[in-house]
């Protein structure tokens, strides 16, 4: 509740300075100022009705409020970017008018800044509109990475990984049996989830995951856990209890023989870097004590785990957690705080890949940094 509150405060804030910038900066006035603030107004409520859904609320009723509440959000994120950007040109503007010793004169100023705003907002509109219809498919992306000592049995595997789905206030059912049907097309040897699954309560959201259960892989369907599966009432071991019930081996700090013919590989994992007590990842009881010549896929959710992982000889992690950014330019400050945003990265000499996720947290949007899922071939 507290942090309703708080998302409540924070939206009305951010609506009131919209209208600022949109309505009162560029003059609108009469039935278009009252139109532009009803919007602002209904928008908003169901951007914080957005948070709650999957949590108090149940997506079975409620997931319409969560899709238009996350998608009116991924406006107004560019719609805050149009407008500072104005606001930058036009106090350059008046800037270069004084070193001139002109004055731009008011009038003119606003009727380019009414311009200026309208096309902030055609372009928001989209550019979402856009990053909807790009966020509505994962597509495969295929992947190899040659491995030390790799027995020649594994020599070719295949292995699908699938990191933040997100299921829960803006996405469903629907949406996760489209990602088991692609993953299940690929006829993967191994099926990897890496964490972020869900967005709520294993009570609201658990039903969207049932398709889960139906991922087929000769090796076996694994997964760790990510942050967001300790975000609600539920702690994360509780989701991976939940999954473990859709046939899913969940790796809670260990780590497992993988055999196919006569050669051995191990497969390792550990909980999400942030998880709480007693949820804590433990890098040497996952990766210690290891025969020195057999070859370790090590699952973690988060790119920056890998420097943990190379105390221990780490050969590959995998992870997603980034998205990318998900919606440009968010991809550059997204940079500032992992040592691989996507693709493939050294760290520590542990050779990393970071997915960009099947799913979007948040807003079902995806501007320059599309969802997917990530087949990877490994080779001697």
């Amino acid at each position: 509740m507290i942090r309703l509150l708080v998302t409540a405060v924070a939206v009305a804030l951010l609506s009131f300075w919209l209208h600022r910038r949109l309505v009162r900066l560029p003059g609108v006035r009469g039935r278009w100022a009252v139109a532009a603030d009803i919007v602002l107004a209904v928008f908003g409520f169901t951007m914080v009705g957005a948070f709650a859904v999957g949590g108090p609320l149940d997506p079975a009723w409620a997931r319409p409020v969560g899709v238009v509440g996350f998608t009116w959000a991924a406006v107004v994120y560019y719609l805050m970017l149009g407008t500072l950007l104005i606001a930058v040109i036009r106090l350059a503007a008046r800037g270069v008018a004084r070193l001139r010793g002109r004055d731009a004169g008011p009038h003119l100023g606003r009727r380019t800044t009414a311009g200026a705003t309208a096309l902030v907002a055609v372009v928001s509109l989209g550019t979402v509109a856009y990053g909807l219809v790009e966020a509505s498919s994962p597509r495969i992306v295929d992947e190899s990475v040659t491995m030390a000592h790799l027995p020649a049995e594994f020599d070719g595997v295949r292995v699908a990984l699938v990191t933040d789905v997100h299921a829960g206030p803006a996405r469903g059912g629907d949406f996760v049996r489209k990602v088991v049907d692609r993953v299940n097309a690929q006829r993967p040897d191994l099926v990897i989830l890496g964490g972020d699954l869900t967005d709520g309560s294993v009570k609201h959201v658990g039903p969207d995951l049932q398709p889960l259960q139906d991922l087929r892989a000769p090796l076996g369907v694994f997964a760790v856990s990510g942050n967001h599966e300790y975000y609600v009432e539920d702690d994360g071991g509780s989701w991976l209890d939940f999954w473990e019930t859709l046939g899913i081996r969940t790796l809670r700090n260990e780590r497992v023989e993988l055999h196919r013919g006569g050669g051995v590989i191990d497969l390792a994992g550990v909980y999400d870097r942030t998880a709480p007590e007693p949820y804590r990842p433990d890098y040497a009881k996952a990766l210690g004590g290891r025969t020195a010549d057999r070859p370790v896929l090590f699952i973690a959710h988060q790119p920056t785990q890998a420097v943990d992982a190379a105390e221990f000889g780490a050969d590959v992690q995998l992870s997603g957690h980034t998205h990318d950014g998900q919606m440009w330019p968010n991809t550059y400050l997204v940079a500032l705080t992992s040592p691989v945003t996507a693709g493939w990265g050294d760290v520590d000499g542990v050779q990393v890949y970071v997915t960009r996720g099947a799913g979007a947290w948040g807003p079902p949007v995806r501007v320059l940094a599309p969802p997917e899922i990530t087949v990877i071939t490994l080779r001697r």
